[in-house]
């Protein structure tokens, strides 16, 4: 489990395709504390540490993996924003994230106000998947690329986050465009609800 309070960016070293398996080496600040076996949220796609190296680390995503996130698009040079799993008894800075990407959106518009950065982001809408949870709603959480963030101007298809400028240096929203892909994971407690609703 992860909070969406991302730690830093890795840097994508190398890719290397086994099958319709995609290995991912990547540099980080933190790679000397790290444990094969380790689970890594990588823009909130969580991961497991396979191998270890000077500086770095490898880890595996799967076809299932690559179809749902923005992974696939990776190239060397990339950076990705990680965070390591929660540690039992320490603070949730952000809200409840598993790890596990729902889909991908893309960013329609970034605009600057006031010192923040403003950015929508459009995906396709499944009117079942909708019903089960997988919506954005008003002052609701969203994970974007890892990061917890609370919705804003949430429409059917799209919402607007705010971003601080920490956030912009700190993670990969620095390096957003218009038509950059991103992962989405939605809030898992409404997920929750709207399953126990189904029951009525």
């Amino acid at each position: 489990m992860f909070s969406g309070i991302v730690e830093g960016m890795a840097q994508v070293r190398r890719l290397t395709r086994e099958g319709s398996n995609l290995h991912i080496t990547l540099a980080c600040d933190f790679a000397a504390e790290l444990q094969i076996d380790q689970s890594i949220a990588h823009n909130g796609v969580c991961l497991t540490v396979v191998s270890l190296e000077e500086g770095g680390y490898t880890v595996t995503a799967i076809q299932e993996t690559l179809d749902r996130s923005n992974l696939g698009l990776l190239q060397v040079g990339d950076y990705v924003n990680v965070e390591r799993s929660m540690m039992l008894g320490g603070r949730l800075d952000g809200h409840i994230v598993q790890g596990h990407v729902d889909q991908t959106a893309r960013c329609t518009a970034i605009r600057e106000m006031e010192g923040s950065h403003y950015f929508t982001f459009a995906y396709e809408v499944d009117r079942e998947m909708m019903r089960q949870g997988y919506m954005t709603v008003e002052k609701g959480s969203v994970t974007v690329n890892g990061v917890s963030l609370t919705v804003c101007n949430s429409q059917e298809n799209s919402f607007e986050v705010a971003i601080i400028p920490y956030t912009l240096e700190h993670t990969n929203f620095g390096y957003f465009k218009v038509g950059s892909v991103v992962n989405l994971e939605f809030d898992i407690l409404g997920k929750y609800i709207a399953r126990l609703r189904s029951f009525d």
